[in-house]
């Protein structure tokens, strides 16, 4: 008997390396994408002192940190998401680095929140943001990063849904409710989840009963964008700067996206609010239009006074984070294959008396040509070496006594053998079955 039981914590997981491979190809995708858009890596520590972390991140994420006292009596926690952490970064390596500065990160974050369906407590995310500037064409960039990256990742329709944090603030301005913004905020944030009667009884609470109805009133959606942006701004003062400017913000934005070919993508929703404090201008959530339910798989908005926590220095940024675990559970969901790339193309195989030093120089030949190659340590039953072959998804397997041939390959999808004589045919060979398999 083991004197221990293996077992992991709730809301954390094993990766087994089908899985594991799946979310290494759709990484390698956003990696590609994010390249092509001018973004540079960057990484962060997984722990940071508590005060870094809990600086503006709202009263909800603060109950669902990881803190502890670290052996040296440090009060510390893991990082809940890697926009908090970057702006720590930016404060103190800006005189370091290049401004406006587009960073993206691809990491894990821990939160200690209910778990559900592509909901866990420690779960991936992949940022990626433009620091340094306050441009329209830098919200339009994040929101041209993500259409690409959903594009890339082939998750079929999708919308960007945006909004504007300011615009709802005026508006709230003028119903004299701005006082309670962030209650107001997010009780609207969980429309979704809690429906329209449940999120007017919050609201209800927070406000008299018909300025909730106007609230519910502002956060519908128009037939277009310019008709719900327009019917935005219709319940603001007229006279107000800041509700101006957010309109031509958008409008903006907008046109950059159509400049792009990407319009088809966005929709403005007035109901998208994001529920952490420190997003100030745009936010976006991204819907799958095959599985709505799931919730957004790429979310953000602009955070100009973030650094401003841990810095004098105005560092206006945006950004926004795809979470690979609930996207990858909304692929499975609805039957598309997340792809993955095959960790080993061709097997070769340890026959009984075959020398081992001739199956590692082949090998080693393999790999030069560029080909993902093993040898199966022991010269086991060949059928036995077949299965591993097949439980590891290997295509071709390859049997040979001297490394210069001849060859005996075989596909084992087909479970056909083709004879080779030499080590040039054999790689010709191997492409084009690679090709075909593909």
């Amino acid at each position: 008997m083991p004197s221990i039981q293996p077992r992991v914590l709730k809301g954390f997981r094993d990766f087994l390396p089908d899985v594991e491979m799946a979310r290494a190809s759709l990484i390698k995708k956003l990696e590609q994408v994010f390249a092509l858009f001018g973004f540079v890596p960057i990484d962060t520590p997984v722990l940071e002192y508590a005060d870094i972390l809990l600086g503006k991140g709202g009263g909800e994420t603060d109950k669902q940190v990881y803190r502890f006292l670290d052996h040296g009596e440090r009060d510390v926690a893991m990082r809940f998401d890697l926009t908090v952490p970057f702006a720590r970064f930016m404060a103190e390596h800006a005189e370091e680095l290049y401004l406006p500065f587009r960073r993206y990160h691809i990491a894990k974050v821990w939160r200690g929140e209910n778990t559900q369906r592509g909901r866990y407590r420690e779960f991936m995310q992949g940022d990626f943001d433009i620091v340094g500037t306050d441009a329209a064409s830098a919200d339009a960039d994040i929101l041209l990063t993500a259409a690409e990256a959903m594009t890339a990742l082939e998750v079929g329709g999708f919308s960007l849904r945006i909004n504007h944090r300011a615009l709802f603030n005026r508006f709230l301005a003028r119903i004299d409710a701005l006082d309670k913004s962030v209650e107001i905020l997010r009780t609207v944030d969980k429309l979704e989840k809690t429906g329209p009667q449940a999120t007017a009884e919050m609201l209800a609470t927070l406000v008299s009963p018909s300025l909730a109805d106007d609230i519910l009133s502002f956060i519908q959606k128009e037939k277009g964008f310019e008709q719900t942006l327009e019917k935005m701004f219709g319940f603001c003062d007229p006279g107000d700067q800041e509700a101006r400017a957010a309109r031509a913000r958008l409008l903006d934005i907008m046109n950059f996206l159509a400049a792009a070919g990407a319009e088809r993508h966005i929709v403005l929703d007035p109901s998208i609010t994001r529920g952490l404090d420190y997003y100030t201008g745009m936010v976006v959530e991204t819907s799958l239009a095959a599985l709505p339910e799931i919730g957004s798989v790429c979310s953000g908005g602009r955070y100009d006074e973030l650094a401003s926590l841990y810095t004098d220095r105005k560092l206006p940024g945006v950004g926004a984070s795809i979470g690979l675990d609930r996207l990858m559970a909304a692929l499975d969901a609805i039957g598309i294959a997340a792809g993955s790339d095959i960790s080993t193309q061709v097997l070769v195989i340890n026959q009984e008396g075959a020398p081992g030093t001739e199956l590692h120089r082949l090998a080693a030949s393999l790999r030069n040509a560029g080909f993902a190659c093993e040898v199966f340590p022991e010269p086991k039953k060949t059928i036995a070496q077949y299965t591993y072959a097949e439980r590891k998804h290997i295509p071709l397997a390859v049997f040979t006594n001297a490394a210069s041939g001849p060859f005996t390959m075989r596909i084992l999808s087909r479970r056909e053998n083709i004879e080779i004589t030499d080590f040039t045919n054999l790689c010709e060979t191997a492409k084009r079955e690679l090709h075909v398999s593909a």
